[in-house]
């Protein structure tokens, strides 16, 4: 084999897992069909335990240096509630981050490069080779200048986005699969003042606001997906009506902020797990499992899942890992259980954001949150990825949540 492990996709999830790979000591083989640097449609977020892994990998100083600002206070506002503080932190980690995507995926791909991965860019992935068995064994592809190219590989690792074509090929299956709930429209401002990470919910409507790089503001609105074929045939009207409606006080603040770029918008937000893993390939990041964008788990979740895969195909003796079939699709089928395993909790989580219906019984339990300040830093880690949802339900908080909303909600939860 020319390669152990040729990476179809050179952003969040592929670059990562290629530079783990890599300095794991396999030979990696990272394409993208893209010419770097380049963006990409994204809600730019990393939770906390994404810039933790940024940390170890010797990276999150050439994030911090190419002036993307850390995320350190948040609001939350719903109803009559407002959340509010620092940011939580984790050792190294002084908050968040909201990169834009050409300079976060090209210092991914450049840190793959550097650990000994070879990097080809303008590279497309037109078919697979197999063996007598079905076993996935290389890749066709097509190169910047036409010509068509075969690579032969140990593992085929899809990491090219909820559309897969490495999917597609291999014809892996979705489960638990839901409808799409929301579409999202933003674009970039200046001259915005206020948290640095900002979220404004009602029936109907969900705002966010970050801090990225030169000073901008991305700012996203949600709306229910039902509305999508209205929404974009007047898209910036659409826009600004959910700021302002949803938002109002950030609306205000935005009287004297200008818009610097296009409004980015998609009405494809699905939600599923695709079949993680088969006879020589197995997939990351978007490829595998998607949710909506709303909690802005995609990057991280990209980072976790490198990790994870790279960890089953790392250990004391790597090449004989992936070098024997055998062991290398036992490695596989791990991987598949501890993603599902690690990505199912946010994953119901997110459905029931992406409802855009913050239920009286929520409103009354964040109502609770409101009033301790240990149980709004609790809450914070939540939604920084510090802690999972269910560590938020301590018996204090079911408690007063009880006595305050009636407690048929709050009895459904286990108390820690």
């Amino acid at each position: 084999m020319t390669y152990d492990a040729v990476v179809v996709g050179a952003r969040c999830a592929g670059a990562t897992t290629a530079l783990l790979l890599a300095r794991a000591g396999h030979r990696v083989l990272l394409l993208d069909r893209a010419r770097f640097p380049s963006d990409t449609l994204s809600g730019l977020y990393i939770h906390q335990s994404g810039v933790e892994r940024l940390a170890r990998w010797g990276l999150l100083d050439q994030v911090h240096k190419s002036g993307a600002p850390p995320l350190q206070t948040v609001t939350y506002r719903v109803a009559d509630v407002c959340l509010s503080g620092p940011a939580p932190t984790l050792p190294g980690v002084v908050g968040a981050y909201a990169p834009r995507r050409y300079v976060l995926d090209t210092i991914l791909a450049e840190a793959a490069a550097a650990a000994g991965a070879e990097v080809r860019d303008r590279t497309t992935v037109t078919g697979l080779t197999t063996d007598d068995d079905g076993r996935v064994t290389g890749v066709r592809l097509r190169t910047a200048d036409g010509a068509e190219v075969t690579e032969r590989t140990r593992l085929v690792v899809g990491a090219d986005g909820m559309r897969s074509t490495v999917a597609r090929l291999v014809d892996a299956p979705l489960y638990a699969q839901h409808p799409n709930l929301t579409c999202v429209y933003y674009t970039y401002w200046a001259g915005v003042t206020g948290a640095d990470f900002q979220i404004y919910e009602r029936p109907g409507g969900w705002v966010a606001a970050l801090r990225t790089h030169d000073d901008l503001t991305l700012i996203a609105a949600y709306l229910p997906q039902a509305q999508f074929d209205r929404v974009r045939r007047d898209a910036m009207t659409a826009y600004r009506t959910t700021i302002a409606t949803t938002a109002p006080d950030l609306w205000q603040r935005l009287a004297d902020a200008t818009i610097t770029d296009r409004l980015y918008g998609t009405g494809n937000q699905r939600n599923f797990f695709r079949r993680a893993n088969g006879p020589g390939w197995v997939l990351v990041g978007d490829a595998g499992h998607h949710k909506d964008s709303i909690n802005a788990h995609g990057i991280t979740d990209a980072f976790v899942q490198s990790e994870l895969l790279a960890g089953e195909l790392g250990g004391d003796d790597p090449a004989a890992t992936i070098g024997d079939p055998a062991r290398l699709d036992a490695a596989l089928s791990r991987f598949a259980a501890s993603r599902d395993e690690h990505m199912a909790p946010n994953y119901q989580t997110n459905l029931v954001t992406a409802r855009l219906d913050p239920t009286p019984d929520r409103i009354a339990m964040l109502r609770v949150v409101q009033d301790s300040p240990q149980l709004t830093e609790r809450y914070l880690a939540v939604v920084g990825g510090i802690l999972p949802p269910e560590e938020l339900y301590t018996r204090d908080l079911l408690a007063q949540w009880s006595a305050q909303a009636g407690g048929a909600f709050a009895r459904g939860h286990t108390a820690r």
